[in-house]
């Protein structure tokens, strides 16, 4: 038998630190961070079929029109539709959009969406006309680098967010859109606070009750209780997968944020008001019934199942893709710190394990795709020592400040370049060929040269007419058309977050609904594995965060190069597990 279990000192005291000085991020009273019994049985459904499984996840996203349709017809969203319109008139101003991990990425997200209209439809815009592409930022906390690999710590730190506020200048004229999963984030609350002092007309956008925030947690009743913002709580609900707010939390964000946008577009540019959706809601409801659909549904498990088969043989996937390259970063980012998964990998990375997914263009180098993805250049964060010290980080960030640079980010290799590290030495290897809801030519014939150097290629079409489903992956769905290509961005994201949380959960890594594989990357996270050990170990809230610290003391003194860093959660848990046994 084992011997019994003793937290070394140094562990006890993290413990003891994170219990009592941390209650600020002591998170289980959020809806968002508890289980949804409308899927407590995703697990089992999984063992059962993986439709079964894909059926399961799919009702967390019904609860979504059932809280938009009041939040459409709202006078708070009127007066956000109302704000962004004013602030395009003006003779100066911004749109600007601020959050934090899938928030931040939703946050770039939209800006892109916005600058890629004017790019579309250049030809039918007069010269004033395209000048408001321009109008328009978005900040992430971290900088732009956390795009494709999640930055440690930094949401924790309101002031690191008022520094990135003050650095885009944010201020008066501005329209200032704040979004926070689930409406706690210090980072994002940071740059709120920044906007509303310098005279942004600001709003904040959550998905968890207000009433709950204000009572728990001081930074969520300070902003909460300001003058100066308009808060929209969009609450709908606990997530599919209990914590994972970048499933419908962010989701139903998304769809707040790009219908106000298309919204105050048509406004201010009447002649595209034809090709918007007259209900909002119902558009979102007939994309849902798509996913749903026996071709949906058909194509989701196809996905799920071969993205497992490869997995499981150790093998790697590239996806191929163009227009929707920013909507797979924020899928494939979110599976790290979400699954344990390796992170994203850059060229000069080569002793890291590679993750297993990966997105390239085969239209651009990676220099020109990080500039076309976002339609304009990256911004990211020159962090040195001293600005992790003076925010209180711990020592290690002030050792070896994180590389997220403009310099860093083109490490990563997105573009049309060979990539045969993602090829050799693996049991299976696959190119995929993401295209939604068309299929231009010129990027399926580049797509199919680059592929070529793969062992295994398929297509997957969201959408009409995306070929045979017996060779390759259709999610046989319509999708409306809209000036920001609203529906497809949307039609990405939700059969995105239902294949890589399906294919997970088809492997193992979910508990009931519960992600039973996350990495402790940040203090929320640290609060979500020590519930998870609650949960899933049966022990208290005091010994579960000894055993994870002492975990993660096991797994950092072993030198994990070139392999995957197991998870300290499943460290802890088995152990926890193999005790009760004997």
């Amino acid at each position: 038998m084992n011997t019994p279990f003793e937290a070394s000192a140094a562990a006890k005291a993290k413990a003891r630190d994170f219990i009592d000085n941390e209650k600020q991020f002591h998170l289980g009273f959020l809806p968002t961070e508890q289980s949804n019994p409308i899927t407590a049985t995703l697990e089992e459904d999984f063992k059962r079929s993986t439709l079964a499984g894909v059926q399961c996840l799919q009702r967390g996203d019904r609860q979504i029109p059932i809280t938009m349709r009041h939040v459409f017809a709202g006078e708070k969203f009127a007066t956000l539709v109302s704000s962004m319109v004013e602030t395009l008139t003006a003779p100066k101003g911004r749109i600007v959009f601020s959050g934090c991990g899938a928030t931040g990425r939703l946050s770039i997200l939209l800006e892109s969406m916005w600058r890629d209209f004017f790019h579309r439809r250049a030809a039918e815009l007069s010269p004033e006309e395209r000048a408001l592409a321009d109008r328009i930022a978005s900040i992430m906390t971290g900088g732009d680098f956390a795009l494709i690999r999640s930055v440690e710590f930094f949401e924790d730190y309101a002031e690191g967010g008022r520094r990135q506020a003050a650095a885009l200048d944010v201020g008066e004229g501005d329209t200032f859109v704040a979004i926070t999963e689930g409406g706690e984030t210090s980072s994002v609350l940071g740059t709120l606070q920044y906007a509303a002092e310098h005279g942004a007309k600001c709003f904040l956008v959550f998905n968890n009750p207000a009433d709950l925030l204000r009572g728990h947690l001081d930074r969520c009743r300070e902003a909460i209780d300001n003058p100066n913002v308009t808060v929209l709580d969009i609450y709908c609900g606990s997530m599919s997968l209990a914590g994972s707010t970048r499933m419908q939390a962010t989701s139903s964000e998304q769809l707040l944020g790009s219908c106000a946008l298309e919204a105050a577009l048509c406004r201010v540019m009447p002649r595209f008001a034809r090709e918007t959706a007259p209900d909002y809601t119902v558009a979102f409801e007939r994309l849902l019934s798509g996913l749903e659909s026996p071709g949906g549904r058909a194509g989701l498990v196809r996905a799920i199942e071969f993205e497992k088969g490869v997995y499981e043989r150790h093998g790697r996937i590239t996806y191929l893709a163009d227009k929707c390259m920013l909507d797979l970063f924020t899928d494939n980012t979110e599976r790290s710190p979400t699954f344990m998964l390796p992170p994203l990998r850059s060229s000069r990375e080569a002793h890291l394990a590679q993750s297993w997914a990966f997105v390239k263009n085969p239209l651009h180098t990676t220099v020109e795709c990080w500039d076309e993805m976002m339609r304009r250049h990256p911004r990211c964060l020159e962090f040195t020592s001293a600005d992790a010290r003076s925010l209180g980080m711990p020592q290690r960030f002030v050792d070896a400040p994180p590389l997220i640079k403009y310099s860093d980010l083109v490490t990563y290799r997105i573009g049309n370049e060979p990539a045969p590290e993602r090829i050799r030495g693996f049991g299976r290897a696959a190119a995929v060929t993401l295209t939604v809801g068309d299929r231009p030519d010129g990027f399926v014939a580049a797509a199919k040269r680059l592929a070529s150097d793969w062992p295994e290629q398929i297509d997957f079409h969201i959408g009409r007419g995306g070929g045979d489903a017996a060779t390759g992956i259709n999610v046989d769905m319509d999708i409306a058309d809209s000036p920001l290509e609203i529906w497809k961005h949307l039609a990405v994201k939700l059969a995105f977050n239902c294949l890589s949380t399906g294919t997970m959960a088809a492997m193992g890594r979910v508990a009931g609904n519960w992600m039973s594989w996350v990495d402790i990357s940040n203090k929320k996270l640290i609060d979500r594995g020590i519930r998870l050990l609650v949960e899933l170990g049966g022990v208290p809230y005091e010994a579960a965060a000894e055993r994870l610290f002492a975990a993660e003391e096991q797994v950092e003194a072993q030198d994990w190069t070139g392999r995957e860093k197991p998870c300290a959660v499943q460290v802890a848990l088995a152990r926890i597990r193999e005790e009760k046994r004997q």
